[in-house]
């Protein structure tokens, strides 16, 4: 079933939700100190010798969690509003990592992000998977191990050319063209990858990657709940790792994101779908209008909403870390302790920050409050917009319509210096003061750096453009040489993390105004603030530092004021003389099913926001153990053929169905899966939770469909 996972939609397509998936955790404290750990572990650019040393070996505490939440009757980021998902492909894990010698608290959150600037705890970092279709339970520290046991840490990288494209080459032509001269592509092709080796035994407890692609395979009338390709990585990677005496029990594959902020996993380009030619380059306009242009997946022919597609780009996510991952102990640098594991978390006021630029510190720099501008509305080609809104927010025609001015004038009207500061944007919603009942939009963002030796992680607030992510990650590279003494540093950028702040783009980009640099919260000077405050708490992380900075000033926690729109379960019943979990429609009679085939049961159904099922599963395919009445579960919530359905079919009785859907699994799609299917006799199995009407007691019930053949 189709990952679960989730998101808000506000006003005028405002993100006050965004959404959750892999990740790293130290033991932040930025409210009292710098974070230091007991041990310290630079990298050697020597190959990955596995026999662990003294100097060598960490604790590392890894975490996985079902983060699933509500999945029927919800709008997503990128979503067709007539179209609700009811849906699950399969669910969404978080993963967590926690490196030290004291690892106290791993992935925490207080309550959803229905907010925006909804906060986490300091003890937590938080990665996005970008996955624009995650409902989001409330999470807690169920999903965390705490302190691991003592592991050793390899890094490596290679390039995966074909996971990705620039999804606004116009405006990254805006950049200088000898900086552009510096780079083979205009997309950060690199995935880097970082490996938990326990020493005990020298098995693999877990992977973290980072690679620069957005999670939007899945088309806008797509219906599934999902984790969209970098899910599916994961999936892979774990599904592969079952049956590897190489790998721990309990493996977890994490796959996160980078320099994502232009990045389209639709890897064949936009094109307009009437025409079938080319996007205009300039806007990706098709006839003056933005709705036409979409971007093409791998699979883009497959009448499928982008399921196939997605699973292509996950795939090859997980194709080049398994390749990096079999090469590793010839060719990968080796986590040694020679220097300190440290991290910062400290906080800054966007809003009228006065700073010297990184870039030229004869220059004197000013953010601006939060606003979005005009191309924000225009979308993206992975997500176009509607209306008038385009990709030119300087001089789209939405930009000449009364009507938008007049509505984002009785929201908030843009004061002349806020116009000045933001300026080439054309301001659509100015944000960044409107905070009933709560902030629309971050004006307090996170500053995060984590340091082990000479590996550094950029955790960055933004979706950041690629030449954003390279400048930050040179100017991190060049001052750790001179006030680190790190001769050969190793920077990766892991974004959006902790609290939503939209996109960063540099200063070109920024004069384009196409949707990222519409969607650059705090002007044109935005990715040097961020730049300049990296730098400036850099030297808290030398191993030789016992100080801490201020933390600065504490966003607001709206965990208790944050606003929901999901209504709630009023109750559920069967239809007359059938009770819930009795079989409505069954696989054909008689019929074998082989590789490629789809087989569905329909059950009657009880609404699943009933129970979350968190760490559990809605569905099973079960098969028969031969000559036993046996039966065993061979595929669940977490397989990406299985799929989930819910259909409200008398929304004042309470009526529903559910069908579970597999489609069983070609050579396509069993890659690397030791536990391939066999010959058999199998079935669909139902776990649902029904509400009662008056007392509204939660029960829960189980549907079995009837038994058909496979001839794997």
């Amino acid at each position: 079933m189709p990952p679960r996972t989730g998101t808000v939609v506000g006003i005028f397509g405002v993100l006050l939700g965004v959404i959750l998936a892999v990740q790293l955790a130290f033991n932040f404290h930025g409210s009292s100190r710098a974070n230091q750990f007991s041990r310290s572990l630079p990298l050697q650019s020597t190959r990955a010798d596995k026999s662990a040393t003294e100097d060598d070996i960490f604790n590392v505490g890894i975490g996985k969690a079902d983060v699933t939440g509500v999945f029927t009757l919800v709008l997503f980021i990128i979503e067709n509003p007539h179209k609700p998902d009811d849906t699950l492909l399969f669910y969404l894990g978080t993963r967590s990592r926690c490196w030290g010698y004291s690892c106290e608290k791993m992935v925490v959150l207080q309550g959803g992000l229905a907010a925006m600037g909804a906060e986490i705890t300091l003890d937590t970092n938080l990665t996005n998977l970008a996955s624009v279709r995650n409902p989001l339970p409330m999470l807690d520290q169920r999903g965390s191990q705490g302190p691991g046991p003592p592991t050793g840490l390899s890094f490596d990288t290679k390039d995966l050319v074909d996971g990705n494209i620039n999804r606004s080459p116009y405006s990254y032509l805006a950049n200088p063209e000898e900086e552009r001269k510096r780079y083979q592509y205009d997309t950060d092709k690199t995935l880097s990858l970082i490996r938990f080796d326990r020493a005990s035994d020298d098995k693999t407890t877990g992977i973290l990657t980072f690679y620069s692609v957005h999670g939007t395979s899945l088309f806008a009338n797509n219906t599934l709940v999902s984790g969209d390709n970098k899910g599916v990585a994961a999936y892979l990677f774990e599904r592969a790792a079952k049956g590897d005496d190489r790998f721990a029990e309990g493996f977890i594959a994490g796959f996160s994101q980078s320099s994502v902020g232009d990045t389209s996993p639709n890897t064949l380009g936009p094109f307009c779908e009437d025409t079938g030619l080319d996007c205009k380059f300039e806007d990706s306009t098709c006839g003056g209008s933005t709705a036409k242009c979409h971007g093409r997946g791998p699979f883009f022919r497959e009448l499928d909403q982008g399921t196939k597609s997605c699973f292509e780009i996950g795939r090859r996510q997980y194709n080049t870390a398994k390749e990096i991952y079999e090469n590793m102990d010839t060719s990968a640098k080796r986590i040694r302790d020679n220097s300190a594991v440290k991290a910062f978390h400290v906080y800054q006021d966007f809003d009228g920050y006065t700073f010297p630029s990184p870039f030229n510190p004869r220059k004197t720099l000013t953010t601006c409050s939060a606003a979005l501008g005009f191309s924000f509305a225009g979308g993206t080609t992975d997500g176009p917009g509607r209306f008038d809104f385009t990709q030119n927010g300087t001089d789209s025609p939405s930009t000449k319509n009364p009507i938008w001015r007049i509505a984002r004038d009785v929201i908030h009207a843009p004061s002349k210096e806020q116009i000045a500061c933001q300026k080439p944007k054309k301001i659509l919603l100015d944000i960044g003061d409107l905070t009933f009942p709560y902030a629309w939009a971050a004006n307090i963002i996170d500053i995060q750096v984590l340091r082990a030796g000479p590996l550094f992680i950029i955790v960055a607030t933004p979706e950041v453009s690629t030449m954003s992510g390279r400048r930050w990650k040179q100017a991190l590279v060049n001052k750790a040489k001179e006030v680190l003494g790190v001769s050969n540093p190793l920077v990766v950028l892991g974004a959006p993390s902790n609290t939503y702040a939209h996109y960063v783009t540099t200063e070109e980009e920024y004069g384009i105004q196409r949707y990222e640099g519409g969607s650059t919260l705090h002007g044109p000077n935005t990715l040097a603030a961020h730049v300049n405050l990296t730098l400036t708490y850099l030297p808290f992380l030398s191993a030789s530092s016992n100080n801490h900075p201020d933390p600065g000033p504490y966003p607001p926690i709206n965990s208790e004021k944050s606003l929901s729109f999901i209504s709630g379960v009023v109750h559920d019943n069967p239809p007359i003389g059938k009770k819930f979990g009795d079989v409505l429609k069954g696989p054909e009679m008689g019929k074998t099913f082989r590789p490629g085939d789809t087989v569905n049961t329909t059950f009657v159904g009880a609404n699943p926001r009933n129970n979350f099922r968190l760490e559990k599963t809605y569905t099973a395919v079960e098969r028969q153990v031969p000559n036993t009445n046996r039966w065993e579960v061979v595929r669940d919530d977490s397989d990406w053929n299985l799929v989930y359905r819910w259909e409200r079919k008398r929304p004042i009785i309470g009526t529903s169905e559910v069908t579970l859907e597999w489609t069983i699994e070609d050579d396509y799609y069993s890659l690397d899966n030791k536990k391939k299917l066999e010959s058999g006799t199998y079935r669909l199995h139902y776990y649902g939770d029904s509400k009662a009407p008056v007392t509204g007691q939660i029960t829960a019930f189980e549907g079995i469909g009837p038994a058909f053949k496979v001839e794997a």
